[in-house]
């Protein structure tokens, strides 16, 4: 297995980012105006009230980022292909870099509800867009939320959510992803073709856990860097694609199976005692049976 330092710090994520000039003038504008805009629901905006803080805008990050042709081994039956794993890891790290300097130049401790949309191939067979857009929320006591590389923390995690994990003592850190892509060549299931019965596939399973557990790995150690004591919310999402013309032109004589595995979720940290949740009770409507 490779480690986190040779696949996920690529050099042009660790490197600052600029805002465009329109982008700084409406942060400016808002801050100025205290005028904040919002894709909280009406239930998680009183819910963020309620825990103590307010939202200040709508902040968003995004990256268009084009992925040089990657061309595997034929002689092997699985790899990693480490440089399509790192554009994808820079590509993520270019739109989070954006959305927490808006969420910065907007004075925020933090990001809540974030959502990141990854599209591969959106405008042709070598360009990753990443997409991520949150509302910047500030905690009105002046609480200190920022996480410990003094940057605002980001969440995916809902209204409801983000009030359930402050109540129980808890709170978020950072949204940390891991990713892997992977080669799957023809040699790992051709090799079935002529058998008649139904048979595992053990080359192609090993590989599959080979990409999980890479991603699963670097979503563990990002969750680390920032000093976390767990993960909430994790989602996985996997996507296989056939090889030829996956990727361009160039490498359409290879067969086989490109896989790409992303990870995500809230890297959490105890910060308080849990404060008393309701219980929930059952209720029973008296009108189900027919006519009142």
């Amino acid at each position: 297995m490779s480690t986190d330092s040779d696949t996920t710090n690529g050099s042009q994520a660790e490197a600052p980012v600029a805002l465009p000039a329109h982008a700084r003038e409406r942060l400016a504008e808002m801050r100025e105006r205290k005028l904040f805009s919002s894709d909280l629901s009406v239930s998680e905006f009183l819910l963020l009230q309620q825990a103590g803080f307010e939202p200040l805008g709508l902040v968003m990050g995004s990256s268009i980022y084009q992925i040089r042709t990657v061309r595997p081994n034929a002689s092997i039956c699985a790899e990693e292909l480490t440089d399509f794993t790192h554009s994808l890891n820079d590509a993520r790290q270019l739109a989070m870099n954006r959305l927490e300097e808006e969420a910065h130049a907007l004075g925020a401790d933090g990001v809540v509800g974030v959502k990141l949309n990854v599209n591969l191939h959106a405008f042709g067979k070598q360009i990753a867009e990443f997409i991520a857009i949150g509302t910047a929320v500030r905690h009105k006591a002046g609480g200190d939320f920022r996480n410990q590389h003094g940057k605002p923390f980001t969440s995916d995690l809902s209204g409801q959510d983000f009030w359930t994990l402050l109540h129980t003592g808890w709170r978020p850190v950072g949204l940390v992803m891991g990713n892997c892509a992977y080669y799957v060549g023809p040699l790992a299931t051709t090799g079935y073709a002529r058998s008649p019965d139904n048979t595992e596939l053990p080359e192609f399973t090993h590989a599959m856990y080979d990409a999980r557990e890479e991603a699963m790995e670097r979503l563990q150690a990002e969750a680390e860097d920032l000093r976390a004591e767990g993960i909430v919310g994790v989602q996985i999402r996997h996507d296989a694609h056939a090889w030829a013309g996956s990727l361009g032109s160039t490498v359409t004589d290879f067969r086989g199976e490109f896989l790409e595995f992303f990870v995500l979720g809230t890297a959490v940290i105890r910060f308080a005692e849990a404060s008393p949740l309701a219980r929930a009770t059952l209720c029973l409507r008296a009108d189900l049976g027919g006519e009142p």
